[in-house]
């Protein structure tokens, strides 16, 4: 990178600083916090002797330099199970961590939290504990760290609730260290296009379950995350771009030699980087306004998850910032499109790697004044760092400049030629209430529908109806009665072959529904998060059959037409079956207590 300083993008800085303004006041409060925490020192130093041999008599061959408390010791918290593929390979990690450290500090795994895969549940009753699992992530990492014996953190997870969870657990223990070890993508299987259209046969009944298995289970096939840039491959782009990963680390496959140097290194510098060494970086100095507009750009930039308007809410939330709708649709109408990657694209987060990957991103992105240069991050102050890529070189991890031009124009493209002007999400507003739409994969001709609806109160309805043959002209389909309050918001994927099928049959078809899509929404415009949602009166709950919508994904509007629409009574639906089966029983507290989507759809912050 050139030394020469890049004005910053005048909405980008406006942006960033309005989010600095409207989170000044619980900002202060946050920080005086974390000063207050981190003014007491390394926290074992407070820890009687009974407290501390509590804490070590497992220890092993550590022991001793725990006793002495003269080294850093590291506390991982690990969302290791032997289920989900993409945490697997976190099971030899706390090994490598201790071994890597080699005596030079100590490390201890703290805890552990719950890692659900929604691809397990999509479509399930699961599917309604999963937004919530997030904060349970939370808590479960708070337990973990209130044993007060780290000086700094390891986060050691991938997948769709459980970084963000890790996160709000970071920011709240902001006065500790914290760096996120990744474990990776798994190698490409199936193409995700070839695995869509054999859902969307199956869909119409043109092929059997077995050949819909077969497929599946060649595209999920081995160790590391699903190779879709859903939320998880959106987590690891986030985590990188905000600093809290080593530069480079996001999508290097698992199991390689590359890979376990990079978590042997990240051991290191997360002892390196604690109150007892001259480099102290807090997580809460790196969660800053900064960090989050740098999130947000790269989400915009590479067409990311939907999931995350959710959960960087939250997540700002537990550092002291408060970010709104506004602020990503905003970032989105300046920042340019540069990636395609499926769902967006045929390619697959290994081919974006390969094409130049995160490097090659964010070298384009700061030579356009799209990013806080300046943010800190756990390798040192300033995203440069971040142009470089790690290598091996004579068997020793090194970085090096990262590509400077794409290596494929069809996967990565520069900021100045992108594939489209301006990010993949616009907000919605109107009298139906607030939303928003990822539009990078969606085509300019089915970014406008004007229909009549059919209202629904959940999937499985809809499934029924489409294979009754009932959707045979231009609809507008409502799933209500989805939102956080009704039953955990759970993600509506398994609608997406249905409406593919109906938009490959020519008609014009769109989803509204106060409930998520997943981080693969794809072709089909669909309205989703809106709020205020129908369980609590939202004019969604208003909505009749028959009624014409309007949803225009370009102006940013979604309205419904028809005559007396506002002044009629709201319906209310029949959410008993909510309340048990699969662990509802134990959620019924968050239903009663969550937030709105539009503030991150949180019970804890």
């Amino acid at each position: 990178m050139t030394d020469t300083p890049v004005p910053m993008n005048s909405t980008i800085a406006r942006v960033t600083e309005r989010i600095r303004t409207r989170s000044a006041a619980s900002r202060a409060d946050y920080m005086a916090r974390i000063r207050e925490a981190a003014a007491k020192g390394p926290a074992r130093t407070h820890l009687t002797c009974g407290n501390q041999a509590h804490a070590y008599a497992a220890a092993g061959e550590q022991k001793p330099l725990l006793a002495e408390g003269r080294v850093p010791n590291i506390g991982i918290v690990t969302a290791y199970n032997d289920m989900l593929s993409a945490h697997q390979p976190f099971e030899v990690f706390p090994a490598r961590i201790k071994a890597a450290l080699d005596g030079t500090a100590t490390a201890q795994v703290a805890g552990g939290v719950p890692a659900m895969c929604d691809g397990i549940t999509q479509g399930q009753t699961g599917m309604e504990m999963s937004l919530f699992s997030r904060d349970v992530i939370a808590l479960a990492a708070g337990v973990a760290m209130s044993h007060n014996c780290f000086d700094a953190a390891i986060y050691l997870g991938v997948c769709d609730k459980i970084v963000p969870g890790l996160i709000i657990a970071a920011a709240t223990f902001g006065h500790v260290p914290a760096i996120f070890a990744p474990a990776g993508p798994m190698t490409s299987g199936l193409p995700n296009d070839e695995k869509s259209r054999v859902r969307n046969a199956y869909a119409a009944g043109e092929i059997g379950r077995d050949k819909l298995m077969a497929a599946e289970m060649a595209s999920y096939h081995g160790p590391g995350t699903c190779t879709f840039y859903g939320t998880a491959n959106s987590n690891q782009m986030l985590m990188e771009i905000m600093g809290l990963h080593l530069p480079g680390a996001s999508f290097i496959n698992p199991n390689t030699p590359l890979r376990d140097a990079l978590t042997d290194h990240a051991a290191r510098r997360a002892a390196a980087i604690t109150a007892l060494g001259n480099d102290y970086r807090p997580a809460a100095e790196i969660l800053d306004e900064r960090a989050f507009v740098n999130g947000i750009v790269g989400l915009m930039a590479t067409g990311g998850s939907t999931n995350l308007v959710i959960h960087l809410p939250a997540m700002a939330r537990a550092a002291g910032i408060v970010l709104d709708l506004e602020d990503f649709d905003e970032i989105s109408s300046v920042v340019p499109l540069m990636a395609r990657v499926y769902p967006n694209g045929l390619a697959d987060v290994n081919h974006f790697h390969a094409a130049g990957g995160m490097q090659f991103l964010i070298r384009e992105l700061l030579k356009g004044g799209y990013l806080n240069a300046d943010a800190r991050t756990v390798a040192g102050d300033g995203l440069a760092l971040y142009t470089q890529e790690p290598k091996l070189i004579d068997g020793r991890l090194s970085w090096v400049e990262g590509p400077e031009t794409s290596l494929n124009d069809k996967i990565l493209r520069p900021a100045a030629a992108p594939f489209q002007p301006q990010g993949g999400l616009k907000q919605l507003s109107g009298n139906l209430g607030r939303g928003v739409i990822k539009i990078s994969a969606v085509a300019p001709e089915h970014r406008l529908i004007e229909a009549p609806c059919r209202v629904f109160t959940d999937q499985e309805q809809v499934k029924a109806a489409f294979a009754a043959g009932e959707f045979t002209s231009d609809t507008v389909v409502v799933v209500r009665f989805q939102g956080p309050q009704a039953n955990g918001m759970p993600e509506l994927h398994s609608l997406t072959p249905v409406l593919s099928v109906l938009q490959g049959r020519g008609l014009k078809v769109a989803l509204v529904t106060d409930g998520r899509m997943s981080g693969a929404s794809g072709k089909v415009p669909a309205a989703i998060h809106v709020c205020p949602e129908a369980v609590g009166g939202g004019p969604i709950a208003k909505v009749q059959d028959g009624d014409i919508l309007r949803l225009d994904a370009e102006a940013g509007t979604l309205d419904c037409l028809s005559e007396g629409f506002e002044t009629r009574p709201a319906a209310t639906a029949d959410l008993s079956a909510n309340e048990h089966g699969l662990g509802r029983e134990l959620f019924s507290v968050f239903r009663r207590n969550v937030g709105p989507a539009t503030s991150g759809a949180a019970v804890i912050v």
